[in-house]
C-alpha cells in the first residue's frame, strides 16, 4: 500500500504561469523566446515546478502534451547552474526511451532548447552502427538520450560509465513495458547511483509500472493530464463495418475521397503495414511504411519527406509511431483495430493538433468487434458508422476463426495473456532484436495483461489535485 500526501496547485495560477514565470536559467529563458514559446502547456506547468526543486517525478501524460519540455527544461536548467567538466565515457543525465525516433525527437529538443548552452548531448540508438555511438561517448557527455537495447551493448562493450548519472528519465515507460524491456531498464537502474534525480513518465499506469516506479523513486510528486480515456475533442470519429478482404479496397477508396492532406494508417504488424503499401501503390497512391524491420536511414528518409509533405500517406505499426510528431495530419486509419484500447486513443491523437481539425476512420471487421466495443467502452462514445452496418455480437462470435476463440479461452483461464497479435519484435524500438516480425512470445518473457484504465488526478473548479507518493508501509503500519 502506498501512503500519499495531497497537495493542490492553483488553478488560477496554471492558467496564468508563463515561461518567464517559471525562473528557468537566462540562456534557456532566451532560446524559448527565440522559439517563441511563452507559455506552457498544463503538464509542463505542473511538472516543471517540482522538477526544478530536484522532486522525483510521476507524469502521466500523453504524446503530444509536451512532455518532452516537461523534462528536458528543468534538466537544463540543472546543468546550466552547475556546470561541471565529464569524466571520459561518464555521462550526467540519461533519458531512456523505446523507439530510434522518439530519442531522435528527443535529442533535437534538448539542442533547441539549450542551444546557448555548452552541452553535449549525444545518441544511442540501434539500427545504426555502434562504433561512431562509442567514439562519441569517449570523452564523455552531459545528456545522453538512448534506447534500453543498445546502451545495454554500450555498457557490455565498457563504453559508458553510469555511476555519475545525476537524473534519470524514463519516457513512455508503459511502452517500454509492452515491448519486454522492463528487465533491462532494471539492470540499467542497478547500475546508476542511488543518488539521483528520477522524472518517470507513462501514458498508462499498469500495476508492472506502479511497482517499478516504486523501486525506482523517492517520495515522488504525481502530475496528470488528458485522462486515456479522452480523445481530442476536435477529432471526427467514425467506423467503417467491412470484410477482412475488403479493406484494401475501402481504404483506397477513403483515401480517393477524403481530403487528406497528410494521412497515417496504421496496421497491427509489420508484415501487414507492408502489405498495404503494395496494395496503395499498385492502386498508384504513393506511400510507404514505417516499423522496426526498416533501417534507421529508411525511417529518418521517410519521416522527413512525411513532414515535410512531400509524402501524404504513411503505414506505421504502433511502436514504430510513437516517435511520429507531425502537426499536419489530418487523418488516422485503423486499417486493423489495435487490441488495447488505450492504443486507440494514442493513435488518433495524431490528428487534430495545432488547433486544427482531424478525422479518425476505422476499418472493422467482424471478428474485431469486440476489440470496437472495448474502445467504446473505454471512451464512453458510440463511434458514427460510415460504411456497412454494424454486426451482431452473435455473428462477431460466430465469424471468429475457431482457434482463435479458443486462444481467449485459454488467456481468461491463465489471467490474461498477452493476445497474439500483440506480440512484437523487439526491434521494433530500435534495439538488438532479430526483427523477423514472428509474433511468438520469448523464453521468459512475461504474460501479456490489459493495463486498467488510470483514473488521474480529481479535478474540480478551484484547482488541480496532485498526489505525492511515501515510501509503502509494512502491514502493521511501520515504514
Amino acid at each position: 500500500m502506498w501512503r500519499t500526501a495531497v497537495f493542490r496547485l492553483n488553478r488560477k495560477n496554471i492558467d496564468s504561469m508563463s515561461f518567464e514565470s517559471l525562473g528557468l536559467a537566462e540562456p534557456i529563458a532566451r532560446a524559448l523566446a527565440d522559439a517563441k514559446y511563452t507559455l506552457p502547456t498544463p503538464i509542463q506547468s505542473q511538472a516543471i515546478p517540482p522538477a526544478l526543486q530536484g522532486r522525483d517525478l510521476i507524469g502521466i501524460a500523453q504524446t503530444g502534451t509536451g512532455k518532452t519540455a516537461a523534462f528536458a527544461l528543468p534538466i537544463l536548467n540543472r546543468l546550466a547552474l552547475n556546470p561541471l567538466r565529464v569524466e571520459a565515457k561518464a555521462i550526467r543525465v540519461l533519458v531512456l526511451t523505446p523507439t530510434r525516433e522518439l530519442a531522435g525527437q528527443i535529442v533535437e529538443s534538448f539542442n533547441t532548447y539549450g542551444r546557448h548552452l555548452r552541452l553535449r548531448v549525444r545518441l544511442a540508438i540501434g539500427g545504426v552502427p555502434i562504433g561512431k555511438q562509442v567514439r562519441s561517448l569517449a570523452e564523455g557527455a552531459d545528456i545522453l538520450v538512448a534506447t534500453p537495447g543498445r546502451l545495454m551493448d554500450l555498457q557490455r562493450s565498457r563504453a559508458v560509465r553510469l555511476d555519475q548519472v545525476e537524473v534519470l528519465v524514463l519516457d513512455e515507460a508503459d511502452r517500454m513495458l509492452d515491448m519486454g524491456f522492463i528487465r533491462d531498464i532494471e539492470s540499467i537502474v542497478a547500475a546508476l547511483p542511488k543518488t539521483r534525480q528520477t522524472l518517470f513518465f507513462s501514458a498508462t499506469m499498469p500495476p508492472e509500472i506502479e511497482r517499478l516506479a516504486a523501486k525506482m523513486l523517492r517520495e515522488p510528486v504525481k502530475v496528470a493530464v488528458t485522462p486515456v480515456a479522452s480523445t481530442a475533442e476536435r477529432v471526427e470519429q467514425r467506423v467503417a463495418h467491412v470484410d477482412r478482404g475488403g479493406k484494401p479496397g475501402l481504404l483506397i477508396e477513403f483515401l480517393r475521397k477524403e481530403p487528406v492532406d497528410r494521412a497515417l494508417v496504421f496496421t497491427r504488424t509489420k508484415h501487414g503495414a507492408d502489405r498495404v503499401v503494395r496494395t496503395l501503390e499498385k492502386a498508384g497512391i504513393q506511400t510507404a511504411a514505417i516499423h522496426g524491420n526498416k533501417s534507421q536511414g529508411q525511417r529518418e528518409r521517410v519521416l522527413s519527406e512525411f513532414r515535410k509533405g512531400k509524402l501524404h500517406v504513411l503505414i506505421a505499426t504502433d511502436i514504430a509511431a510513437r516517435g511520429i510528431d507531425v502537426d499536419g495530419v489530418s487523418h488516422v486509419f485503423n486499417f486493423d483495430l489495435p487490441e488495447v484500447p488505450e492504443t486507440y486513443v494514442h493513435r488518433i491523437g495524431r490528428t487534430a493538433r495545432a488547433g486544427r481539425d482531424g478525422i479518425a476512420i476505422s476499418l472493422c471487421s467482424a471478428d474485431e468487434l469486440p476489440l470496437l466495443d472495448a474502445i467504446e467502452k473505454l471512451i464512453r462514445v458510440d463511434i458514427t458508422t460510415v460504411h456497412g452496418e454494424r454486426p451482431a455480437k452473435a455473428a462477431a462470435k460466430a465469424a471468429e476463426p475457431r482457434g482463435q476463440q479458443r486462444s481467449r479461452g485459454q488467456q481468461r483461464s491463465q489471467g490474461g495473456q498477452r493476445p497474439q497479435g500483440q506480440q512484437q519484435a523487439k526491434s521494433d524500438n530500435g534495439g538488438n532484436g532479430p526483427g523477423n516480425g514472428g509474433g511468438r512470445r520469448r523464453h521468459g518473457e512475461r504474460p501479456r495483461y490489459d493495463p486498467p484504465r488510470f483514473d488521474p488526478l480529481q479535478r474540480d473548479r478551484e484547482g488541480l489535485a496532485a498526489v505525492a507518493f511515501m515510501r509503502p508501509t509494512s502491514r502493521n503500519g511501520q515504514e
